[in-house]
């Protein structure tokens, strides 16, 4: 069975989200103040998105790597505390408030990197890289070349690198080597100071009784460290191209359904090796949180093959995917299985009965459960214990904005079926989440802090214009959370160190 889950919530808020100095929300001193409010309203969970180097569009769900962190996260503040960078560093830039500025940020904070590894002269944390470099290096290695090579060809995809390169001739990766040593091993410091920032974060939070609820992108990304290092692991041809792609077909999400284009697992490959690649990157999320959201469950028992050309998803086709089989190994490899199964979209009884046969808890979504149908599976009447519900998700509208967009008889429905007035509709799904018999319930930052359609993180299918909300201090903060330690306590959710 999977690890059960107490009784608990807690809030969603991606790490870019935080506010900042520096244009993103990074790893440091509002991060540990974000896990200082959550203690205090009594939530045992901060979940959230992923964490890896952000692709194209900024996306966390489109990352270079599976097991790398993001520069942009690494807090400035903490480099000084370290004494790699000085104070009068981080003076003088200024970015917009309550806005994920990456395009302004990326060169800010690539500075300052490169002069903290640049003052990088001290003896115990040279000792702390080597030894974090060697404990990594099933991973780092490939890193930090990827890394290198990308820098050095101008953030070319590892597509159009040299032939050499692109194929990983031994040859050509050797004079690489040679002539980028430099390169090579900043990109493995960053990776050092990440990885430190990030475990001195799990602790603090550790200690205040609140716990990391973390992300992992079924896919990857087709320029990532992943499939460069490991083609065997994907569907490619013998020129290392895909000839189908990831996506969904058409649902409540978008009507022409959703065109990622990750390459697919070679799920027959990967089980002569007994999956040897997955569970060394669900360990390595293990490591990372307490419980990790595994995105898109479905495609463990069938994804949605879209022909490479195709413009749309709606050529695609199920295919099927390793089943229990893959998850019978993970539990045999790792002990339990610490994963949370994002079963949403469209679910058919066969992704129902392998989400209940492996035992992880399933995701329930509020703003769903009201079409009228007093058998729709959102409706918290409807729920078994093994469930996270939400009040809504990162690609979900704010539930402000959610209730705003509805008809005037949609919201004659929702309104009479829960005998309620219609106000404060936010903090009524709260209430509602928090209420039921869900061992876990969640809700954005937005939907506590009642925030409207301007606040929303993302919309799926929209390539462009995502992931830059952030919270702001004229967000009144403090008030909302003491009210989520009310709801919390009322619902026997309060955090039990």
């Amino acid at each position: 069975m999977a690890t059960p889950l107490p009784r608990s919530s807690g809030v969603l808020l991606a790490v870019t989200s935080l506010p900042s100095r520096f244009g993103v929300g990074d790893l440091g001193p509002a991060a540990r103040a974000w896990v200082d409010a959550l203690a205090a309203a009594g939530q045992t969970w901060w979940q959230i998105l992923p964490v890896g180097p952000f692709g194209a569009g900024d996306s966390p769900y489109a990352s270079y790597s599976t097991f790398a962190g993001e520069d942009l996260l690494i807090s400035p503040e903490d480099l000084v505390a370290d004494g790699l960078l000085r104070a009068s560093d981080l003076e003088g830039t200024t970015f917009r408030d309550g806005v994920a500025d990456y395009g302004a940020a990326r060169p800010v904070r690539e500075g300052l990197l490169k002069r903290a590894y640049e003052r990088f002269i001290f003896p115990q944390l040279q000792e702390e890289f080597e030894s974090f470099w060697h404990a990594e290096s099933s991973w780092l290695d490939d890193w930090a070349l990827y890394a290198a090579v990308k820098s050095a060809t101008r953030g070319a995809a590892w597509t159009e690198w040299s032939e050499g390169l692109r194929k990983r001739d031994k040859g050509s990766l050797e004079r690489f080597r040679n002539s980028s040593g430099k390169l090579i091993e900043e990109a493995a410091f960053r990776q050092f100071l990440w990885h430190r920032q990030w475990a001195a974060l799990r602790k603090y939070a550790a200690a205040r009784g609140v716990r990391i609820l973390g992300d992992l992108p079924i896919f990857v990304a087709m320029d990532s460290c992943d499939v460069w290092a490991s083609p065997e692991v994907f569907l490619l041809d013998a020129d290392r191209r895909p000839s189908v792609v990831a996506g969904v077909p058409p649902d409540y999400f978008a009507k022409d359904g959703q065109r990622w284009g990750n390459p697919l697992y070679d799920w027959e490959e990967l089980r002569k090796t007994g999956y040897a690649w997955w569970i060394r990157r669900a360990k390595h999320a293990a490591r990372l949180f307490d419980l990790t959201r595994i995105d898109h469950f479905r495609g463990f028992q069938d994804a949605w093959h879209v022909p490479a050309g195709a413009k749309t998803a709606k050529e695609g086709k199920w295919v099927p995917g390793p089943g229990a089989a893959f998850f019978d190994a993970l539990r045999q490899s790792m002990g339990g299985l610490p994963f949370l199964a994002e079963d949403l979209g469209i679910v058919t009884q066969s992704v129902r009965d392998l989400r209940e046969k492996v035992g992880l808890p399933g995701m329930r979504v509020l703003q769903f459960a009201f079409d009228g149908d007093p058998k729709n599976p959102f409706l918290p009447e409807n729920y078994d214990t093994n469930t996270a519900v939400y009040t809504g998700t990162h690609d979900n509208d704010t539930t402000t904005g959610w209730w705003e967009a509805l008809t005037e008889s949609e919201r004659h429905r929702v309104r009479t079926h829960l005998g309620w007035d219609g106000r404060d509709v936010a903090w009524k799904f709260i209430r509602l989440a928090w209420s039921s018999r869900a061992e876990l319930a969640i809700a954005p930052l937005q939907d506590v802090l009642i925030l409207g359609s301007v606040a929303r993180m993302n919309v799926p299918g929209l390539a462009k214009g995502n992931w830059g909300w952030r919270y702001a201090g004229a967000h009144p903060l403090r008030e909302r959370m003491e009210g989520l330690r009310g709801v919390t306590g009322e619902c026997s959710r309060i955090s039990r160190r």
